[in-house]
């Protein structure tokens, strides 16, 4: 086609089609005269194409049984607005020669997009020709070196013979994934506390380890990921749950994928709780063979011992307080307390009762609500609580037996809470200076 590169923006492809048979001149003999004057000089075809601003119209037409079909093609140098309003008028020709006609826009094409596309193609073709000529041989070195210092830290562990990272012998919390490659990405990051399993059929090692060490389950973001869970479920112990994001695998994941996938890793059976599993949790819960002295942390050895420490002077306080009430005290052995009578004894001014509070929502695992005169509004599992209390009217105080994180925080501090007991207090980067936070080692 001879059209002026330099003025050609836009390519309008308009569909023709005739009841008789015509030929190329009285298609654009039509174009000409019937557009003629009807959108004013400036924009008048003959005028536009003698400026250069319309090149040459371009015909292809084929007649068969008395009909003619074809296309039309004519470049503008105009801005979107004109070329949409040149186009339109097209739309208006109903006689091509001596037949009925019409005429329909199918296009209205950016000629720059395509060179742009084409541009970009090319600049990414010489971009990989000139990184995969240029790579040194140092890189090359390196990259090999690494590679096989990584695989040489992979051991084998156990009589089921299982990859396995360096400090899985030593390390009091670990990863179960599911295969060597999983191991050797998360080795390349520094993580080699791993283990995997091969497969779906749990070997006895990793059944064995479940119940003497805390463990992580990082799975893939597949149906394979489920089917290794579910299995886990039923043969070994489980403390938390890491998922890759859906679609990928351990393996394929970036460093930064890595973390935030076991930083924000659930416990077990609240994993189960929101994805809907109630099957899989209440087998879970009622497997008879569910070790009970495992420690359920993946804290430092000393943060251990020191929470243990705190634990043992609440049990402590706990019973003083009792022998000090001893009417109170067997009044209680005779006939268990019932929640709503832990409620009505609880004061907020004393700090014996908070901390006894958050020791038993602790081992039920739930959080508890009350109003701004501190009153018991009701008593609810820790992964309900946040919504009930976003949905909720007149809190004035919240003892959870879990971590206190941000997220309560924000919830609580719209709701206007005055303070938030727990168990522990989570990575929290805001707190509003109107509400108080208070882990149960400072309660």
């Amino acid at each position: 086609m001879n059209v002026d590169p330099n003025i050609t923006k836009y390519m309008i492809k308009a569909k023709i089609t005739t009841d008789g048979v015509v030929e190329k001149p009285d298609v654009v003999g039509a174009i000409f005269g019937q557009t003629e004057g009807l959108l004013g000089e400036e924009l008048d075809l003959r005028d536009l194409q003698k400026s250069g601003k319309i090149g040459r119209i371009e015909v292809d037409i084929d007649s068969k049984k008395g009909r003619t079909d074809g296309t039309v093609l004519i470049p503008s140098g105009l801005d979107q607005v004109e070329s949409s309003i040149l186009a339109a008028s097209l739309e208006t020709i109903d006689r091509i020669g001596p037949c009925k006609a019409k005429v329909e826009v199918e296009e209205i094409e950016d000629v720059r997009a395509g060179k742009r596309k084409k541009v970009i193609e090319r600049a990414e073709s010489l971009y990989k020709r000139m990184s995969e000529s240029g790579k040194t041989l140092s890189e090359s070195i390196i990259s090999t070196v690494r590679e096989e210092v990584e695989r040489a830290e992979i051991i084998t562990y156990g009589e089921d013979k299982l990859p396995a990272g360096p400090a899985i012998k030593d390390s009091d919390s670990i990863i179960v994934v599911e295969g060597r490659n999983d191991i050797l990405n998360l080795l390349k990051y520094g993580i080699k506390n791993t283990i995997a399993v091969q497969g779906t059929n749990i070997p006895k090692s990793v059944q064995t380890l479940s119940r003497e060490r805390t463990v992580t389950v990082f799975l893939d973001g597949d149906r394979g990921g489920d089917l290794i869970l579910k299995e886990m479920l039923q043969v070994a112990e489980i403390d938390f749950v890491a998922r890759a994001p859906p679609g990928t695998e351990v393996e394929e994941l970036t460093y930064k994928q890595i973390v935030k996938a076991l930083r924000y890793k659930t416990p077990t059976e609240q994993y189960l709780s929101t994805r809907g599993m109630n099957l899989e949790l209440k087998d879970y819960k009622e497997r008879p063979d569910r070790s009970t002295g495992k420690e359920k942390s993946s804290e430092t050895h000393e943060e251990r011992e020191q929470k243990k420490e705190e634990i043992q002077a609440v049990s402590h306080e706990s019973k003083h307080h009792q022998k000090d009430d001893d009417e109170e005290y067997e009044r209680k052995k005779e006939k268990p307390v019932e929640k709503q009578e832990i409620k009505k004894v609880f004061s907020i001014e004393d700090p014996n009762s908070v901390r006894r509070r958050i020791s038993e929502l602790s081992n039920s695992k739930e959080t508890e609500i009350y109003d701004r005169e501190g009153k018991a509004k009701g008593t609810y599992e820790l992964s309900n609580a946040p919504e009930i209390i976003d949905t909720s009217e007149d809190v004035g105080y919240v003892i959870t037996g879990g971590v206190i994180s941000q997220r309560l925080v924000d919830i609580c501090h719209k709701k206007g809470v005055k303070a938030i007991y727990g168990y522990r207090r989570g990575h929290i980067t805001k707190k509003p200076e109107s509400i108080k936070v208070v882990p149960m080692e400072e309660a």
